[in-house]
């Protein structure tokens, strides 16, 4: 969402809404993406070498356009220019994110046709009562792609404009388009957040979180329920021939069963997000570094829970509505220290569920504990920014 003003009013802001739509293309417009998926590869690639190579040179920073690459590689000239003109202005933005935050944003890296995702990108350029892209009942319209049939899960509301469109494909050889409309909206009025109307969650592997209160969410184990499923597929990719048909039917449907259970992991926690975000107020949440997790305790149950896309959701949602985030410092003590009377028990066990106050003798569920101090710690984070302001 961003703060400008429309029209002169300053109750009004730009949201960006994004609408996946399904693509089915002819067998001619899926060459020409796949000629912009590597044009856009080859010219990040090149850009990339020559700043390096003009950075050894003279100890500036230079990024040069695709329009200088086009005498030298004509078949640049194939696909859209807009999908090439992005690749610029994404290599810029990087190398910006780098230089503010080099610890957040590391240092852009060479595309790989093994490991990128095809993706490109095209804005959409109005002129007059014409667009180079829109949409139509059954379609979506695109320069040199034409008409391509598409499936819409819903349409956009009056006044949202279309500005761009992002067009991938999957492992499995689906493609989808991402429609980015930006539509003028009333600013959302800010919600303090009140103790009674605030939420905390302590993350769980076991449970995904818990709250102050002792709930759970408890989503169903995608990955464990088809492990049986994947360990099948993955025994018969070991005796079958590489690069033969029934080899190549089996990676189809691996790629496809790991696509399902993505699929019902984001629905699921879109679900959550929004749940809680109709809720409360305000949700106060711990920091922690999933990757640091991930690598002490091995194994993928962490990335399974996709905790991690939960707290991004429960960004943005609440962002919309006025509410508000919390985010504790991941360092801060939460499950030592007893949420009754603020002692900390040093010998408490890693092991330990429930655990007993030595001070106040105020008995503790390890994780509803947390949550509740992360609770604490949230709403005075709040409160003291807010001191200042109101001074």
């Amino acid at each position: 969402m961003k703060g400008n003003r429309q029209g002169g009013q300053p109750d009004r802001v730009t949201q960006y809404n994004t609408i996946k739509v399904r693509l089915y293309p002819t067998p001619a417009q899926e060459e020409l993406f796949q000629k912009t998926f590597g044009c856009c590869r080859y010219i990040w690639n090149r850009m990339l070498s020559d700043h390096e190579r003009f950075y050894i040179e003279t100890d500036a920073h230079f990024i040069p356009t695709p329009a200088k690459y086009k005498k030298e590689a004509p078949f640049l000239k194939e696909v859209d220019n807009q999908a090439l003109t992005q690749e610029y202005n994404q290599l810029s933005q990087a190398f910006r994110n780098f230089f503010r935050n080099p610890a957040a944003f590391g240092y852009p890296k060479f595309k790989r046709k093994k490991d990128d995702r095809d993706s490109f990108t095209a804005c959409n350029h109005v002129m007059g009562t014409s667009a180079t892209i829109y949409t139509t009942r059954d379609g979506l319209r695109m320069t040199k792609a034409g008409l391509i049939r598409a499936k819409f899960p819903r349409r956009p509301r009056s006044g949202w404009r279309l500005t761009r469109v992002t067009v991938t494909r999957t492992k499995t050889g689906k493609y989808y388009g991402c429609l980015l409309y930006a539509c003028p909206v009333r600013r959302p009025e800010p919600v303090a957040p009140a103790e009674e109307r605030t939420i905390g969650l302590k993350y769980s592997l076991a449970h995904l979180y818990v709250t102050d209160l002792g709930d759970a969410a408890d989503p169903p184990r995608w990955l464990r329920q088809s492990q049986e499923r994947l360990s099948a597929i993955q025994k018969k990719l070991s005796r079958a021939q590489p690069g033969s048909r029934n080899y190549q039917e089996l990676v189809q449907n691996y790629r496809l069963l790991h696509e399902h259970i993505a699929n019902q992991r984001r629905d699921f926690l879109h679900k959550e997000s929004r749940r809680i975000t109709n809720a409360w107020d305000a949700v106060c949440i711990r920091g922690d570094s999933l990757r640091a997790i991930s690598e002490e305790l091995g194994g993928s149950a962490v990335r399974d829970t996709g905790f991690g896309m939960f707290r991004e959701m429960l960004r943005y949602k609440l962002e919309r509505q006025g509410k508000q985030l919390l985010e504790v410092d991941r360092l801060s003590p939460t499950t030592k220290v007893c949420s009754a009377c603020g002692a900390v028990n040093e010998t408490l066990s890693p092991r330990a569920r429930r655990w007993v106050c030595p001070v106040c003798g105020a008995a503790h569920g390890r994780d509803v504990n947390a949550a509740a101090n992360i609770k604490a710690r949230g709403l005075g984070k709040y409160q003291s920014e807010q001191a200042p302001a109101a001074c």
